[in-house]
């Protein structure tokens, strides 16, 4: 790592009073670390709102009571739901998307749809043997809470974004930060919902 990178997050953790100049000091050594590189910018270093509480957070005791409520609010303003009401698509579809780890990154092609790259961090079928923990499991998602509309409409707003409820969780905001399109989302919604998808069997 950059000494200049590992200085700067070292002061980050050891002086919670003096965060803002040392993220100004993290933000200008990366700056000087990293370059364009096909369709990852140099925009990618700059934090928006939600970013910017949750490293104020944890590099100090945490969340205030206002900035919890400012991530939250913020983001349950960005969730979309369904301009016409279907929540569903195809699970076999949903089954590739979750399957899928490309798109976004500097050597992936931009043309191509990105994927959801789900298994990195949730168990979701049996038949699946490699899977990240750092996600809660998913198995049997839908055959353990049904398909009722608050299942539905939770599920949805989880998956568009994620920080909606789960203020500073590491889930990527698939729908408003555009890396799922909204047909994308109903196939995966169908791959967790579905009594005949794989993760409810």
């Amino acid at each position: 790592m950059n000494k200049k990178i590992f200085g700067a997050l070292v002061i980050l953790v050891l002086s919670p009073l003096a965060v803002a100049d040392s993220t100004q000091q993290a933000f200008e050594a990366m700056q000087q670390s990293f370059s364009k590189a096909g369709q990852a910018g140099m925009e990618r270093l700059q934090q928006d709102e939600t970013q910017r509480l949750c490293s104020a957070g944890a590099a100090s005791n945490g969340l205030t009571d206002d900035a919890l409520a400012k991530i939250l609010a913020a983001n349950e303003a960005a969730v979309k739901l369904p301009a016409d009401g279907n929540y569903f698509g195809d699970w076999k579809r949903g089954q590739a998307i979750a399957q899928l780890g490309t798109g976004l990154q500097s050597s992936d092609d931009p043309a191509k749809p990105a994927g959801g790259n789900c298994y990195a961090c949730h168990q979701m079928a049996e038949s699946e043997i490699a899977y990240g923990t750092i996600g809660p499991s998913l198995l049997h998602y839908g055959k353990l809470r049904g398909n009722s509309q608050p299942i539905v409409d939770y599920t949805w707003r989880v998956l568009y974004n994620a920080k909606s409820y789960f203020a500073c969780t590491h889930m990527p905001r698939f729908g408003s930060q555009g890396i799922l399109d909204e047909q994308q989302l109903r196939d995966v919604m169908s791959y967790l919902l579905d009594p005949e998808s794989p993760v409810n069997q």
